[in-house]
């Protein structure tokens, strides 16, 4: 008697190239969907326009002022009254003296308001200031 011989079966191979190219695709796929997942926390602003500013390169503290008359420190929201003990804050153990303090001020925000800030900041030890203005054409 006769058997019959199994026929061998061929052995299932992994392919890794197309694995490869689906897990460079997901990585792709999260890395872009992650950026558009982020939120930038400045605030919208519409400085007025000066044709005589220039680009600073470093800002130590800023105080800004909204159109809606929101004040804020380093993007802290505070009132006015504490804005001296803020940049105090902000300021750590650097001397206030010696650090220059940005207005970003709302085009339509009254000037008392950013009198009112200035002087606060005086109090707190300020004496540079630079109103943050942006360029006739931008």
């Amino acid at each position: 008697m006769e058997f019959k011989r199994r026929r061998q079966m061929k052995r299932a191979k992994i392919e890794i190239i197309p694995m490869i190219d689906t897990m460079f695709f997901l990585l792709v796929f999260f890395m872009l969907s992650s950026l558009a997942m982020s939120h930038m926390y400045g605030m919208n602003l519409q400085l007025p326009k000066a044709s005589t500013s220039t680009e600073e390169t470093k800002v130590n503290l800023t105080i800004t002022i909204d159109r809606l008359e929101n004040v804020y420190v380093n993007n802290q929201r505070v009132l006015v009254p504490a804005v001296a003990g803020a940049l105090q804050k902000a300021a750590g153990n650097a001397d206030l003296s010696k650090q220059t303090v940005v207005i970003n001020a709302d085009g339509s925000v009254p000037h008392g308001l950013v009198v009112e800030c200035m002087d606060e900041a005086r109090q707190a030890g300020a004496v540079h200031f630079a109103i943050a203005t942006t360029a006739p054409n931008g």
